[in-house]
């Protein structure tokens, strides 16, 4: 099956920026389709705490949800061409600090169980 690869990850101080990627490898999906027909997103989990959503973007790349906490400072886009999802994080603050995990899905949703790939995870660290 494709493999998700997530980078981008580092430390930063609060208001500083972070790009993270998410590059799909392999032709298709074990359902036979290839990554542009995939919703994508990306969730975060923080040490001790549930795992949550972060930004989803649709294969059609026309609808784009958001969580209220990233909502003005975070920006998800895609480049199907590059078979690659990326998350774009200004402002960031402390509690942004967390593991982001880049997923695939055929339904665009805000819930994990929505998403059947997941890439491995890239550590985010935010400092006051």
């Amino acid at each position: 099956q494709v493999q998700l690869v997530g980078s981008g990850g580092g430390s930063v101080q609060a208001g500083g920026s972070l790009r993270l990627s998410c590059a799909a490898s392999g032709r298709t999906f074990s359902s036979g389709l290839t990554f542009s027909r995939y919703a994508m997103a990306w969730f975060r989990q923080a040490p001790g705490k549930a795992r949550e959503f972060v930004a989803a973007i649709s294969w059609t790349r026309d609808d784009i949800y958001l969580a209220d906490s990233v909502k003005g400072r975070f920006t998800i886009s895609r480049d199907n061409a590059k078979s690659t999802v990326y998350l774009q994080m200004n402002s960031l603050k402390p509690e942004d600090t967390a593991v982001y995990y880049c997923a695939a899905g055929l339904n665009l949703g805000t819930t994990s169980k929505g998403y059947d790939y997941w890439g491995q995870g890239t550590q985010v660290t935010v400092s006051s």
